[in-house]
């Protein structure tokens, strides 16, 4: 297997799938002698016109996961991604919860992108919305197994056998995973978005760093499109003035700490 480049690719609004696909990507890096490259989608100027790679990369490719697959609102750019021969490995980040079909639906959609999957993997990482489930994830033991993943990734690009990896989920993928009350009927939190304290001082920060714009510079309160809850204006604000307070998003995460932050979900690793 000779790799001219690998690569590190990733949207990661609170840094979580920056670091697990850092860590693999660095690896391979390592034992393959090629340079990194880094490839951050997570802001919208980034999307802008779709990436193109080529035979003789290595493509460590990673998204969060969002209601059990690649968020609604990233998969239209992931999917004009272009592959041109290069090998892929997808990598999803997920609550702790499940990541369902997200594995899948990355795989599958690189892989109609021109993309062959090497290897795969799912770790799980610290939920968006909470400060406690899965707190601190990836921490040394999943980086630890990343380094590990990376090694054995590297010594099957070396052997001679099949490159495509079989990645676990549904083809075709499944539905949304849908939050529910404890009567079963369906939460929607599609069109919630954060507010914002009188701590606020229009630094301007939120805007620059929104994953999707929606936040307008000048007035930092106020939401000009939509939110995919990705929580990074909260966790980034400098005065920790954003916050969520509709109801049936507080319920939805008080319900995900309680139900899924036990046990612990240990990475899932495929090639």
């Amino acid at each position: 297997m000779k790799i001219q480049t690998v690569w590190a690719a990733y949207f990661s609004a609170t840094d979580t799938t920056k670091k697990v696909v850092t860590r693999i990507a660095r690896r391979l890096a390592d034992q393959s002698g090629a340079p990194l490259q880094t490839f951050d989608f997570t802001l919208p100027q980034v999307r802008r016109e779709p990436k193109q790679f080529g035979e003789g990369d290595l493509v460590v490719f990673g998204t969060p996961v969002y209601a059990g697959r690649v968020p609604n609102l990233l998969i239209k750019y992931v999917a004009s991604v272009q592959g041109n021969g290069a090998l892929a490995v997808p990598v999803v980040c997920y609550g702790n919860r499940n990541y369902d079909d997200a594995l899948m639906e990355l795989s599958l959609t690189l892989e109609a992108g021109g993309f062959t999957t090497l290897a795969a993997a799912a770790f799980s990482c610290q939920h968006a919305f909470s400060r406690t489930q899965a707190a601190g994830r990836p921490d040394t033991s999943d980086l630890t197994i990343a380094g590990g993943f990376a090694d054995q990734v590297w010594k099957k690009g070396e052997a001679d056998g099949p490159i495509s990896a079989k990645v676990k989920g549904s083809n075709p993928v499944g539905p949304y995973y849908t939050p529910r009350d404890r009567h079963g009927n369906p939460i929607n939190i599609l069109k919630v978005k954060p507010r914002t304290t009188e701590d606020c001082t229009n630094c301007g920060l939120c805007a620059r760093q929104c994953p999707l714009g929606s936040i307008n510079p000048e007035n930092a309160r106020e939401m000009t499109g939509p939110c995919m809850k990705c929580n990074r204006c909260v966790r980034h604000c400098p005065k920790g003035a954003k916050y969520f307070d509709d109801p049936n998003y507080l319920y939805h995460k008080t319900e995900l700490e309680e139900q899924f932050s036990w046990p612990r979900k240990e990475p899932e690793l495929f090639w």
